[in-house]
């Protein structure tokens, strides 16, 4: 078998060898090169202590060398190609991670020989390693035919397995999106009998895996893997929680159905690099996944029959926010996210019946920043099978973001402040600074804009016909 490897790769194979160490190409970087596919970072596991192999990654590592991971025993290094690329390496002591019974942090403990670091690997198909400088293909697990067969198994037995780590169960469900694999049934099997374990392990390292699946190329088939394995249950409870509500409004067997749609209509609608929502965009996958999670909390059987979910939109977010937070998510995502939720039935109104400028103004104020998101969030909302509905949506749509071209191209939608300033109101109001400023700032931002940009003195009679009225 020829592999394709990279010459640093090489070289530092040489490097490590000269030294009377071990070095090899492991994970990822094996299974790149079996799918022939490019691996722009390497990883490797040698036989030396971080403290043995520091000075040759440093002296190998021109421009960059790290050694956050040390406790783990890892160190890693950077390198910059004559084209201008950068490699990056990272280097880690033969090892196995343990969890205590109540520890929500792994344990490190050094191993001495290849194949039993290959043996404490997540799958199979990451259990191979290629020795350098040698290229000795090494595969004690049979991964290779694992990866040709599109399946995930653990080396060991998947109950000794998940006990090292219970973050691998996350990890299979990430692979079946992010490699399309299938998990093998006793592997499946011990996911669902240990899926409680997942609790040992840190919000921050649940919240990795959870991104990573949710910004692969088919995140849908992650999240119903994760779900039917019971992981979700423990994980984003409000997920599972929706395949028992019958969404009569979207005609589907239940909300869960609904949301992989929107999932999958959200990610086909997002843009490349330079677009206004690159792919692959978190905040929108985000979104697209928690939009409807207020559901179960609101739903009403109405006497007509029907089932109505008033206000699920207020409802998911809270709900988004605080599953957010729990997650450890950037506090942006966490205001992004739920902001989306809380704003995605907003724009349903325009279809029954257009906005006048004013209100095209307040959704595009209102949706700031998240104004591209908000519209490629409505449009994948709509999954109705009523293909005349799901045209008139789409028109309205179509119609209202034309709207907004025109009106920016009379005004700065970003840079809409009131007529009259905070100073101008207190002066105005021989009033001092505190609450009722905020609430006549807001009055006047209302009114410009309802109204567009007024004379002055228009402005001054607004304010002072709201402060009357308001009898303070």
């Amino acid at each position: 078998m020829k592999f394709e490897v990279s010459p640093e790769a090489i070289e530092l194979g040489r490097l490590f060898a000269d030294k009377g160490y071990e070095l090899s190409l492991v994970g990822g970087p094996v299974r790149d090169i079996l799918l022939h596919r490019k691996s722009h970072d390497l990883d490797f596991c040698t036989s030396a202590r971080p403290e043995e192999f520091e000075p040759i990654l440093k002296a190998w590592g021109k421009d960059g060398f790290w050694d956050m991971g040390r406790k783990f025993g890892t160190l890693g290094a950077m390198r910059r190609r004559s084209n201008g690329t950068e490699v990056q390496v990272e280097v880690t002591t033969y090892r196995s991670d343990q969890y205590d019974i109540n520890s929500r942090k792994p344990q490190v403990a050094y191993g001495n020989t290849l194949e039993g670091d290959l043996s404490r690997r997540d799958f199979t198909v990451n259990a191979m390693a290629l020795r350098v400088p040698e290229l000795e293909f090494v595969d004690p697990f049979n991964g290779a035919s694992d990866l040709a067969k599109g399946v995930l198994r653990t080396p060991v037995q998947p109950e000794q397995s998940f006990d090292d780590d219970p973050l691998r169960m996350m990890r299979a469900v990430r692979f079946v999106a992010q490699l399309g694999f299938r998990i093998e049934i006793e592997t499946a099997l011990a996911i669902t009998k240990m899926k409680e374990r997942i609790s040992i392990v840190s919000a921050e390292r649940v919240r990795d895996e959870l991104t990573k699946l949710l910004l692969s190329e088919q995140p849908q088939e992650g999240i119903i893997s994760l779900v039917e394995s019971g992981l979700a249950d423990y994980i984003i409870p409000e997920i599972p929680a929706l395949k028992l509500e019958i969404d009569q409004e979207h005609r589907h067997k239940d909300v869960f159905e609904h949301t992989m749609m929107v999932l999958e209509k959200a990610i086909a609608l997002e843009t490349d690099v330079d677009g206004a929502v690159p792919r692959p965009d978190l905040t929108l996958r985000l979104a697209a996944l928690c939009h409807d999670i207020g559901k179960p909390k609101t739903r009403k059987f109405e006497s007509n029959g029907k089932v109505s979910f008033h206000r699920h939109d207020i409802v998911g977010a809270k709900m988004t926010k605080k599953r957010l937070k729990a997650l450890r998510f950037d506090h942006h995502i966490v205001d992004d996210v739920s902001e989306l939720v809380n704003l995605h039935l907003r724009f349903h109104g325009y279809v029954e019946e257009p906005w006048s400028d004013a209100a095209v103004r307040r959704y595009v104020k209102d949706a700031g920043h998240l104004y591209e998101r908000l519209n490629r969030l409505t449009r994948a909302d709509v999954t109705t099978r009523n293909k005349r509905k799901e045209q008139i949506f789409s028109n309205a749509m179509d119609e209202m973001e034309l709207r907004v071209q025109e009106l920016k191209k009379k005004e700065d939608f970003d840079a809409i402040r009131p007529d009259l300033n905070g100073n101008e109101i207190m002066e105005l109001l021989h009033i001092s600074q505190g609450p009722i400023v905020g609430k006549a700032y807001k009055h006047m931002l209302d009114y410009r804009l309802d109204n567009g940009p007024v004379e002055h003195d228009v402005a001054v009679e607004e304010l002072l016909r709201w402060y009357t009225e308001q009898k303070y």
